[in-house]
């Protein structure tokens, strides 16, 4: 038993080199624009007022630091209601979702998000009155994450 827990774990090292090139042909891309008409609704969303930082580069797919601030008055007439994370290749396109109101304060979120290859991302904010606005940003991965989903 020990010889072949033994070559089990030889062979995941041995592996572990070629999972970013796999990863990348496992993910195919997906229409980031269709993924963010099914948040809309087919409503375009407007690409001002809303800021997305995210690193161009990030060493490590399983934590990626994210930041997203939407210009917003927050009161009840005018808030942000919810800020939705849409990626083009992880296994589950929706990222994240924040819910939002107007005892928020503000409507800007941090945190860390993982991303299982370099691809694009787009953060849809959906403000009250039925408005939408949109960011987007691409962001290479060197180190998959996100890929053993489906075991």
């Amino acid at each position: 038993m020990r010889r072949r827990r033994f070559l089990r774990a030889a062979g995941a090292v041995l592996a572990a080199p070629a999972l970013p090139a796999a990863a990348q042909a496992f993910l195919p891309r997906r229409d980031l624009a269709a993924l963010v008409a099914s948040v809309t609704g087919g409503a375009t969303p407007s690409r001002e007022g809303i800021a997305l930082e995210v690193p161009a580069l990030a060493e490590n797919g399983n934590s990626v630091a994210f930041r997203v601030r939407v210009e917003s008055p927050m009161t009840e007439a005018d808030h942000v209601r919810a800020i939705h994370v849409l990626s083009e290749r992880n296994p589950r396109e929706r990222v994240a979702l924040f819910h939002l109101g107007p005892a928020s304060g503000r409507a800007e979120v941090t945190t860390r998000i993982r991303l299982a290859v370099g691809q694009r991302i787009a953060v849809v904010a959906a403000l009250s009155g039925g408005r939408f606005r949109l960011a987007e940003a691409a962001v290479e991965v060197t180190a998959a994450a996100c890929i053993d989903e489906g075991t």
